[in-house]
């Protein structure tokens, strides 16, 4: 794959799950098919939207290959395989690409601190043993490790197949340094891992996003990108703004969740996230569904 295809709005699936927390392999393909329909960019497996930190191995590779089978080749697909230690991150690396994942997302390990050297050599040591593209993942706010934009440089610059990174520590400047410190690195992209910063991310040099919105609202989350790209700004700024209701509910509850719960106000089959992280407020749930249906009267879903 080549480093130019790491690019638009990627939609972190969403796992559905059945009431006895098994996955529900039926609606996962049918989401594929959703957001293919809906003109996403890419899939990205068992990330943060797709419960990745609950999975056991053995799902992780039936989900990977069910939404490979459903794609098809029409998009890339992600597969995020970072685990606390470098040895289970290799392992988990290695079946995704022979399940045929087109890039890894590895996050940073996560729970004890790591320097800046540990997480260097992490990444280079799980990057020699695959041939796939793999796309960095910094969000510190859930892991408690934040790759400095330094060691992002040094890694893209030094391992030929680290050629992206997904920022979602929500400081723009973090972007803009990532951005900056990478720009005569060729191939190298920067993607914005919030989905309120993914205009002016693409604005300021970097490729699209992650966008876990794209659940809920994939042709409004395409668009921003599809708009930009031949530079219809204003557009673009449109699509991007109408999100923010919907952002806004993420104050009730843990982000992640309260997407989920948002595709199954929608009427889809995707069940709950697994305990314990699945309870949403009274006021939350009304929030969602009054967010929903103003958007809906809107043309969103």
């Amino acid at each position: 794959m080549e480093k130019k295809a790491i690019k638009g709005i990627v939609t972190p699936i969403i796992t559905p799950m059945n009431p006895d927390e098994t996955i529900n392999e039926g609606e996962l393909r049918r989401q594929v098919q959703r957001q293919l329909d809906n003109g996403i960019h890419g899939i990205f497996c068992f990330g943060t939207n797709g419960e990745g930190y609950i999975l056991t191995a053995e799902e992780k590779q039936r989900v990977l290959e069910a939404v490979m089978e459903e794609t098809a080749g029409k998009v890339p697909v992600y597969a995020g395989t970072g685990c606390v230690g470098t040895g289970e991150t290799i392992r988990q690396s290695q079946m995704a690409e022979r399940a045929g994942a087109d890039v890894l997302s590895i996050i940073t390990p996560s729970f004890a601190a790591a320097s800046q050297d540990e997480l260097y050599t992490h990444y280079a040591a799980v990057a020699k043993e695959t041939s796939l593209p793999i796309l960095l993942y910094n969000i510190p706010a859930r892991t408690g490790n934040s790759l400095a934009p330094d060691t992002v440089k040094r890694l893209a610059e030094n391992v030929d197949n680290i050629v992206g990174i997904k920022d979602s520590s929500g400081n723009f400047d973090n972007i803009l340094q990532y951005i900056e410190g990478t720009r005569h690195v060729e191939g190298f992209c920067v993607l914005s891992g919030n989905d309120s910063l993914i205009l002016w991310t693409l604005l300021a040099g970097g490729s699209g996003a992650i966008a876990g919105c794209a659940n809920v609202y994939p042709r409004t989350m395409a668009s921003i990108y599809d708009k930009f790209t031949p530079g219809d700004i204003s557009e673009a700024r449109e699509f991007q703004d109408s999100i923010r209701s919907l952002r806004n509910c993420f104050r009730f509850g843990n982000p992640n969740t309260i997407t989920k719960k948002a595709v199954a106000l929608l009427g889809y089959g995707v069940g709950e996230c697994r305990a314990p992280f699945n309870q949403i407020s009274e006021a939350g749930i009304q929030a969602l569904k009054q967010v929903l249906a103003d958007n809906k009267a809107k043309g969103m879903c």
